[in-house]
């Protein structure tokens, strides 16, 4: 028996997920709270979780706090979030809070048996849309990891943002009040620090 707990504002929102939960045996939900406060404090009056489903916007403790303190003080108890939320700044923030997963609230009880599983056996479950936002931020902070190791300047990756969109040299020139001349000795210094000789290539090395 998994022993769950919902934090949500919203009254109806938390008994529908509740109700998904205990569509299996395997699940029993021991605790609803309103906020993150209300959250920690019942977990400090002895009941005991092995998981909670998170809402994000809250009053008083909102999901990312209440996770932050919660993964800090009980890293025993995991935490996926639930929310409406699927922006890829709130995936980021929950991420580094500590949540070990993050769902979006019409998820099927199904889908949640299924998160609540993965969970358990040490997985990161993600809603399919969400999987593929954190995707693109892996793959974001990645390409940023590589022009900071390749020493690219702030001027030259604006210039590199640029010839990842297709522009031609004097399209970039007057995008960014420069002249052609110097739009060419950029890029012939961007392709020397990524040790390449196109423009096909320096994309593909920070891709």
């Amino acid at each position: 028996m998994v022993r769950i707990g919902i934090v949500e504002d919203i009254p109806k929102l938390a008994l529908a997920l509740k109700n998904k939960i205990e569509l299996s045996e395997q699940f029993q939900v021991k605790f609803i709270a309103k906020h993150g406060k209300e959250a920690i404090e019942t977990i400090r009056k002895n009941h005991h979780v092995e998981l909670i489903f998170m809402d994000i916007n809250m009053p008083i403790m909102d999901g990312i706090e209440a996770t932050e303190q919660i993964a800090t003080h009980h890293p025993d108890i995991s935490i996926i979030m639930a929310t409406v939320y699927d922006d890829e700044e709130h995936i980021f923030k929950a991420i580094l809070a500590g949540a070990q997963g993050y769902v979006l609230k019409d998820a099927s009880p199904a889908e949640i048996h299924q998160y609540i599983n993965e969970c358990m056996a040490g997985g990161a479950p993600m809603s399919p849309e969400i999987a593929s936002k954190s995707l693109r931020l892996i793959r974001t902070g990645k390409a940023q990891e590589a022009r900071k190791d390749y020493g690219l300047t702030a001027r030259e990756e604006e210039l590199l943002e640029q010839l990842s969109k297709g522009l031609t040299y004097e399209q970039i020139a007057s995008n960014l009040f420069i002249s052609k001349g110097t739009v060419r000795k950029h890029v012939e210094n961007i392709y020397r620090k990524l040790q390449v000789t196109n423009r096909v290539e320096a994309l593909n090395k920070v891709k």
